[in-house]
């Protein structure tokens, strides 16, 4: 080839831009991946280990739960990053699975690393994961059971079995029956059309037992800064109007926002007096609607503070904005911005309200709510990261609750599931021909790391487990899967082993995708940090021209 006929080599991106591609690049971000899962693995499962993180600042954190295990890692490589996207959005969509799913996806890019080295093309591998997690999603749909909710003894002990199954893997599984209890009847409290979990508050009070925390109908939060006067305030009431404002009650001062210029004393003490008066007026115009309780998103002063001692009210300033919302949802009444106008529809009630010692904390409780669509988890232990854990526990079983209410199909856990989908996998790709075969034959293989790591992590000989598995799956055993107990396998479903089919479904979407996208990048292209304190923002990698054979630029030569 003469000279002039050579491709020139147009460089595009600036000096020191670190550029890998190719079938090595795809290699690195599956090891990466690789990487990651092996530090998660361990945590699976009822016999699951615990990470404790600590961070830059030193805050310790002890956990089992994937989602906050893989936000804490702070994870550089950017291809390894996306196994955290997959670990947050199970987190956020279902609750529950958060291990199960970056365990998946790291075993789906595993199986098909042989593949990718040997030279098959990423896109015939993305072709074949599509199909097989296609067939899998309706695989898990068919087989799941429809629980009855008519009956309704029956379907609230489903939601018992589901929640204990999602706890079995957590801190608190020595007292699931206890809590497991507590989160149905929490999950129940709700407005059964929303569901909407952050009206499920949870505070933690350091000391006592496990067995000591418990659930308030209604809603509890600590007791806010007081002012002098506080302590004269009656704690106690039997049906009091509740009055929940969002109005600063203190005296201010003017003279501290604005310039007022007078000329003589009288004019300065007609200032001073209209600013008593004012707040005054605010005062009076909440006794006169009869309200007991008197509760504000800003600061109440203590000028305002003693005022209602003297007529037997209780108040509290600096209630926080998701307290006083839950507030509302329970005692029913609204928010006012003003004083003045309160009718009595804008007010609230509730059977009883106390400020009482719970620990070394002042807890003020509304119990007995007249529109109770809210609920409080007060959560005791000993450490602070002990209690931190057992609300994470608590918040995956919520969670799993209402998918279970949402979507009454469940499914076997400790692996059944994934066997059969295994079994299902491995006969179809025996009816089909080509690479594709093989591509789902892996992804069937990739299936059974679930039951696998069980085995692992509970020190079972997995060999063996995965063997009797797969026999009992063959003869049509398909809620068989591993007996943590007994070192064995049964059928989990006669077990009471249940999880909602969303589960499933949802892991194996986003593992696929997760793999998918994994596998359809072979470039990846970092900017250094500009030395320049002036220079304009990187170019995106998007808009780059692949610098050999991406396109004809003004003045380049033909091939």
């Amino acid at each position: 080839m003469s000279y002039g006929m050579m491709q020139p080599q147009i460089i595009l991106l600036k000096e020191g831009t670190d550029s890998s591609q190719g079938k090595g690049q795809l290699i690195s971000n599956i090891n990466a991946c690789a990487a990651v899962v092996d530090t998660i693995r361990t945590t699976l499962g009822p016999r699951g280990m615990d990470k404790l993180m600590v961070d830059e600042r030193g805050v310790v954190t002890i956990s089992n739960d994937g989602a906050t295990i893989m936000k804490l890692l702070d994870i550089v490589h950017p291809a390894a990053k996306t196994l955290v996207d997959i670990a947050r959005s199970q987190d956020a969509e279902v609750g529950d699975g958060t291990t199960s799913v970056v365990l998946l996806a790291g075993e789906l890019l595993k199986e098909v690393k042989g593949y990718i080295e040997e030279g098959v093309s990423p896109h015939v591998i993305i072709k074949g994961y599509r199909q097989a997690a296609r067939l899998a999603i309706n695989k898990v749909k068919e087989i799941a059971v429809t629980v009855d909710r008519n009956n309704a003894e029956d379907f609230r002990d489903l939601l018992s079995k589901c929640a204990a199954t999602a706890m079995s893997s957590k801190l608190v599984h020595s007292q699931s029956k206890f809590f497991t209890k507590m989160v149905v009847d929490a999950v129940m409290s709700l407005d059964q059309d929303s569901l909407n979990e952050r009206l499920i508050g949870m505070k933690r009070v350091p000391g006592g037992a496990m067995q000591d925390s418990m659930l308030v109908q209604g809603v509890a939060f600590k007791k806010t800064f007081s002012y002098a006067g506080f302590e004269q305030q009656p704690k106690s009431f039997k049906n009091p109007k509740i009055l929940c404002l969002n109005v600063e009650l203190e005296l201010k001062a003017e003279k501290d926002n604005a310039e007022v210029r007078v000329e003589a004393v009288d004019d300065y003490q007609a200032i001073v007096d209209a600013e008593w008066q004012i707040i005054f007026q605010k005062l009076e115009a909440i006794v006169s609607t009869g309200a007991k309780v008197v509760l504000s998103k800003l600061p109440i002063g203590d000028l305002a503070t003693q005022y209602f001692a003297d007529r037997d009210i209780f108040c509290a300033g600096r209630v926080t904005k998701d307290d006083m919302d839950r507030v509302v949802q329970a005692v029913g009444g609204s928010v006012q911005s003003t004083c003045s106008d309160i009718r009595n529809e804008h007010l609230g009630t509730c059977d009883t309200f106390d400020e009482r010692q719970i620990g070394g904390e002042r807890f003020n409780i509304f119990e007995g709510c007249s529109q109770a669509k809210t609920c409080t988890l007060i959560l005791r232990g000993g450490a602070e990261q002990f209690i931190a854990e057992v609300e994470r526990s608590l918040h995956d079983a919520i969670m799993i609750v209402r998918r279970a209410i949402k979507n009454n199909l469940v499914v076997a856990g400790g692996g059944a599931t994934e066997m059969e989908i295994s079994k299902y996998l491995r006969e179809y790709s025996r009816t089909i021909e080509g690479k594709q075969q093989m591509i789902i034959g892996a992804f069937a293989r990739a299936l059974e790391v679930i039951p696998r790591q069980l085995c692992d992590n509970a020190g079972f000989d997995a060999t063996d487990i995965l063997n009797k598995l797969r026999k009992q799956h063959a003869q049509g055993h398909q809620w068989y899967g591993v007996d943590i107990q007994r070192e064995t396998t049964q059928d989990n479903f006669e077990a009471f082993v249940w999880e909602p089919a969303l589960v499933k479904t949802n892991a194996l979407a986003a593992a696929v995708e997760a793999a998918c996208l994994i596998l359809s990048v072979d470039e990846t292209i970092k900017n250094t940090q500009s030395e320049k304190p002036n220079a304009g923002p990187p170019m995106p990698a998007g808009g780059m021209q692949r610098a050999l054979g991406g396109g004809r630029g003004r003045g380049m030569p033909r091939r």
